[in-house]
């Protein structure tokens, strides 16, 4: 039985596994370093059939949030439309011709998103040995999702861990150790290798949206990755880690007083960004339709200056 993990162990796994200056003192990018314009174009190579999927869960307001943390579920609305048009409101074009505007409200991590680096931090520090002071009311001045805004592309590699246990979803709470991931791409016959974009499927998500029920989804008991996968995510040089629950790690918590403790040591310390709330289930059928579970992927961030995270629309090319 292995020791507990506790708050000293977080600390200490985040020195052994810190990325912190590998890029220089200025480096914004983290783990994305590792997508090398090499690797961007051998991922190019992978697609064979010219299909896109997207990852993305729908953004409108019957999506995952119930208010906690403040977020919302986005708030769509028409600044102008085909009502306004008939009611003469834009009779003051000519011609006939007339628009349709509009707009949406919503927190920028309430569905399908990147968290940034500048999302979590512990003891003043956030990645690359930053003060939390540039984080402000008006935004991260550093390690903000704008500092990506040129993208997030390469090769991504999906692990269908229902597929690979036979069951339809992984039972809150079920923790995926690193043996766990080495068994799953195994199985699937793929291998992970550096700057890999890796997407994990729990089919959390796929379970709220057959029960019609998102009861727990964003603050309760979830599966997910454990701690232990900081090394393992470390050493293998993966550049993101995404997954179809709102965390990406296992909840609750395996380290007691310690809030997401591998979003602490892989994203503040390794520069690994976080993806949460995909949704897998499509992409997960056509790797299993072929057998092929590697995949050009993009899923470039909006540009918001400062924002700490970004809703993204991610596209598996295969």
């Amino acid at each position: 039985m292995s020791a507990p993990i506790t708050q000293d162990t977080v600390r200490e796994w985040g020195r052994r596994y810190s990325t912190w200056g590998r890029w220089g003192p200025d480096d914004e990018l983290g783990a994305l370093n590792f997508i090398t314009p090499g690797r961007i174009l051998a991922a190019t190579s992978l697609p064979r059939r010219g299909q896109v999927i997207s990852c993305a869960l729908p953004f409108d307001q019957n999506g995952p949030q119930t208010g906690a943390g403040g977020r919302h579920n986005p708030i769509h609305y028409m600044l102008s439309h085909g009502g306004d048009a008939l009611a003469g409101a834009q009779d003051h074009f000519p011609g006939g011709f007339r628009y349709a505007d509009d707009a949406v409200t919503m927190p920028l991590q309430c569905g399908t998103q990147w968290d940034s680096l500048a999302h979590v931090f512990y003891d003043g520090k956030m990645y690359n040995d930053r003060d939390i002071r540039l984080v402000t009311s008006q935004g991260a001045a550093k390690n903000g999702i704008d500092a990506v805004r040129h993208g997030v592309v390469g090769r991504g590699v999906l692990l269908d861990f229902p597929r690979h246990l036979g069951v339809e979803w992984l039972e809150n709470g079920h923790a995926i150790r690193p043996e766990d991931l080495d068994a799953c791409a195994e199985a699937q016959g793929v291998a992970i290798g550096s700057g890999d974009i890796l997407l994990v499927r729990t089919g959390m998500l796929t379970r709220c949206l057959r029960e019609k029920s998102w009861a727990g989804y964003v603050d309760g008991p979830a599966p997910g990755l454990s701690v232990h996968c900081a090394g393992w995510l470390h050493e293998r040089e993966i550049a993101a880690i995404c997954a179809d629950t709102s965390a990406v790690e296992v909840m609750p918590a395996e380290v007691e007083g310690c809030i997401a403790p591998l979003h602490m040591i892989s994203l503040r310390n390794g520069g690994i960004l976080f993806g949460e709330i995909f949704e897998l289930d499509a992409l997960a059928r056509a790797c299993s339709e072929d057998g092929r579970y590697a995949f050009l992927f993009t899923a470039p961030p909006l540009p918001i200056t400062g924002a700490v995270g970004s809703p993204i629309n991610p596209l598996a090319i295969r």
